[in-house]
């Protein structure tokens, strides 16, 4: 999330889509009526009236999994009628940068495409350079080559009339939600994009981001005030979990994982400092070795970064077919797996295509299922069509201390750091997660140091006492490790630090070994100064106060810049672009606002400081699905064809041969999807233990519109059964206006939807996950699965 929850009430036009935020995100949903309040337009695309919806100014009703045809109408219509921020886009995107004359792009595909391994080869997408090694640019944007140019040939094709056909929305409505978006690209507006998992649970969830992400930038809405690229995330500390290295191809602060081929410490950080030859690109990434180097010393503090890194576990490769969610429980369910730690997790209920799921969980020879109550993972084994007898995987349930039993800080959707403090002790003498993971190293480490075995010496060796205080688990040990210290006596411009001193922030980590940190992001977050995630000042200063910044309130990463790429904010001069809004500006010594990006003088580096080449990415030639953004439909959908090419699906999308896919398939005619509503949390572990939560929904529903219903002979309240090719699952129908079929090509699609919170173990009328019904198909980025657009009957019970 580049801004902040404060920060939606300075937009001019707020587009909420592959999200209901007035449901699932009420906190954000307050700023948005600020900016109502304020004049700002509302608008809400989804397949589903919402409760959003009805606050919305306007609302489309889109099938699900067609997004990138309506974004890549809006792109075309901005070029079309030359609504681009043109100095924005020509000082600070690579809109100008000339392209490989090596690339092409030809009926879906990019060059480079290999059909035996459904990947890419990505080298004809990068850009060409001069003899200095700097990337060649038009900034007339007239070369045939340069990304300006090229995004005009790639759009062309998404006109009103095949946009309309494939999405369901009409030209009207095409038409009125981009000239209303699209307004916001000028100097003194900002447009700003809520998004949650309406857009990543697709085969095409990073691409859906990317595109509005290359929408902001046309328009000049990154860096500004009330603008942004917004994740909505679906936990109080996903952001925090996310940063901490959650997913397998990161390590803490996004470092990458290392590979097997990258055997020392300096072939890893060779091959991941990016080098740039233009003076005026800050080129942050540059500084990866000192960042690595100090997480390593985190974990290994009396070992070298180069004797730790040994130590560190290597992956063959980090491609999500191989490592991701969808990937393990299939090789889960092939018998690769001894055990697996389900730990705050409820995988038979929340992963797409879950008897799948169940079933492998019974191949495991044990299972460690860590959580607050009895749940569908822990006793799987008892669940439908289970037979405990000719189940072998030995289950160990630990339960364990819920949030407000615990010590410790959240990152919220927007960066935030924030210290919670412990409430009332957890019963029966449970404990909380980092105890028990605490604990349960600690006997490892005992076992490894007693009896040997394969490899000791990163087990032995790990620095695990860092984070207790005498032999019991300390979450202010590990937020100060997490930020750092110097490990000796160092003098860094012309002041010493003390050994044991925590670092004051990122711009002090070292190579040599001579600073830890766990994580270089939250390098800043507990210095000497103290806790910064428990500050709790709303001063602010006249400046600060005109947009909504409270830098005292909590710590936000990095370095407590509330909005990212903020010197895209002001123009070369240090001018803020909107004078009303100023995110930062240059006051001829310093600047002032927020925490700029980086402090050098205006004009003198570019804005988007994170990228090697310093500007926005337009053109993003590392993605494993494309440079840009194109139409797919879901591996499930009701057309053979769509009008954008002849490649129906994501050719780089994770998929398993042996496993069917519904397309235009007359058993399963209805569009499916999944979604959250305010009453339950996730699979429902919590909310379905609360007597007044299940009460409020007490079982699972599925949501049909009026037509549907004649259609199929179905009542308001009966029950139905819901049917996909992976199972079945029965539903309560809810029949409603909220839901509509659409006109896509002619043809009335029908689309149902279904919440994901419910599961067989409590209440015993309450039904099972809708999960039962969604595929094995995934992001080939980042592996999440297609759990918003899938195909399904729905038949009287």
């Amino acid at each position: 999330m580049t801004n902040h929850w404060i920060d939606i009430q300075n937009s001019d036009c707020v587009l909420i889509m592959g999200s209901n935020a007035a449901e699932n995100h009420p906190i954000s949903f307050k700023w948005v009526t600020r900016a109502q309040e304020r004049g700002a337009t509302l608008i809400h695309v989804d397949p589903r009236f919402t409760r959003t919806s009805a606050k919305a100014d306007m609302y489309a009703g889109l099938r699900s999994g067609s997004d990138i045809a309506v974004l890549g109408g809006m792109i075309k219509y901005i070029l079309d009628n030359d609504l681009i921020f043109k100095e924005y886009v020509v000082n600070y995107t690579n809109a100008s940068f000339v392209v490989s004359k090596d690339y092409d792009f030809k009926d879906g595909l990019f060059s480079g495409y290999n059909p035996e391994t459904r990947s890419y080869d990505k080298k004809s997408w990068a850009f060409e350079t001069d003899a200095q090694g700097v990337p060649v640019q038009d900034a007339s944007l007239k070369h045939p080559r340069c990304v300006y140019q090229l995004l005009k040939q790639h759009y062309q094709r998404y006109e009103l009339d095949k946009v309309s056909a494939i999405s369901g929305l009409s030209r009207d409505e095409l038409l009125r939600l981009y000239k209303t978006y699209t307004a916001t690209g000028k100097a003194d507006k900002a447009g700003t994009i809520m998004y949650a998992m309406g857009w990543t649970q697709h085969t095409v969830g990073v691409q859906n981001i990317r595109c509005m992400a290359m929408i902001q930038l046309l328009l000049g809405n990154i860096g500004v005030a009330g603008g942004g690229v917004n994740a909505l995330r679906g936990e109080s500390n996903v952001q925090g979990s996310t940063d901490q290295c959650l997913l397998y191809h990161i390590l803490p602060g996004y470092l990458k994982t290392p590979l097997v081929d990258e055997q020392t410490l300096e072939m890893h950080n060779t091959k991941y400092t990016p080098v740039s030859k233009d003076p005026k690109s800050a080129n942050w990434w540059q500084n990866y070795p000192k960042y690595m180097n100090s997480l390593l010393k985190s974990m290994w503090q009396e070992a070298t970064p180069a004797d730790a890194y040994r130590w560190l576990p290597k992956l063959d490769n980090r491609n999500a077919s191989e490592y991701a969610w969808l990937t393990l429980f299939d090789k889960m369910d092939d018998g690769q797996f001894k055990g697996l730690f389900s730990w705050g997790m409820n995988p038979a209920c929340s992963g797409a295509n879950s008897i799948k799921t169940r079933q492998a969980l019974g191949k495991l020879d044990w299972l460690v299922n860590v959580n607050i109550f009895p749940n569908e993972t822990g006793w799987f084994w008892e669940g439908p069509g289970m037979n405990p007898k000719e189940i072998k995987t030995e289950v160990f349930f630990l339960p364990c201390a819920v949030s407000v039993e615990k010590e410790g800080s959240v990152t919220n959707s927007g960066r935030w750091m924030q210290w919670r403090y412990k409430g009332p002790d957890a019963p029966n003498g449970q404990k909380p997660d980092g105890d028990i993971m605490y604990e349960l190293m600690e006997e490892i480490r005992h076992l490894y140091t007693k009896e040997g075995g394969a490899y000791p010496e990163p087990i032995t060796n790990l620095s695990w006492d860092a984070i207790a205080t005498r032999g019991v688990f300390d979450a202010h040990k590990v937020a100060k490790l997490i930020n750092g210290y110097f490990t000796r006596d160092v003098e860094i411009k012309g002041k010493v630090y003390k050994k044991g001193t925590l670092v004051p922030s990122f711009a002090f980590l070292q190579e040599d070994g001579s600073t830890m940190s766990g994580n270089w992001l939250y390098c800043h977050s507990y210095t000497e100064k103290g806790n910064m995630a428990a500050r709790r000042d709303p001063s602010q200063t006249p400046e600060q106060a005109k947009i909504g910044l409270y830098p005292n309130w909590s710590w936000c990463w990095p370095v407590n810049r509330r909005i990212l790429y903020n010197r895209a904010s002001v123009d070369m001069q240090g001018k803020p672009y909107a004078p009303e809004k100023p995110v930062i500006q240059w006051d001829g010594a310093k600047w002032v606002g927020d925490v700029p990006d980086g402090g050098w003088a205006p004009g003198t580096k570019h804005a988007f400081i994170m990228r090697k080449h310093g500007h926005g990415q337009i053109f993003g030639p590392g993605r494993a699905d494309g440079p840009m953004p194109e139409y797919y439909e879901p591996l499930e959908c009701p057309v053979k064809s769509h009008p954008f090419s002849s490649q129906l699906h994501n050719p780089t999308a994770i998929s398993f041969d042996d496993e069917q896919k519904a397309v235009c398939d007359p058993r399963f005619p209805f569009v499916g999807t999944t979604y959250r509503v305010t009453e339950h949390w996730q699979t429902g572990v919590m909310t379905r233990n609360q007597g007044w939560l299940i009460e409020a929904e007490p079982q699972v529903f599925v949501e049909l519109s009026p037509e549907l219903a004649q259609m199929r002979g179905i009542e308001n309240g009966e029950k139905v059964m819901v049917d996909s090719l992976r199972g079945s699952i029965w539903a309560v129908a809810i029949v409603t206006k909220r839901m509509k079929p659409f006109a896509i090509q002619g043809v009335e699609v029908h689309q149902v939807g279904l919440p994901w919170h419910f599961g067989w173990t409590w209440p015993k009328d309450g039904g099972d996950s809708a999960n039962i019904l969604t595929p094995s198909v995934g992001d080939p980025n980042t592996g999440i699965p297609e759990t918003k657009a899938f195909m399904v009957n729905v038949r009287k019970a």
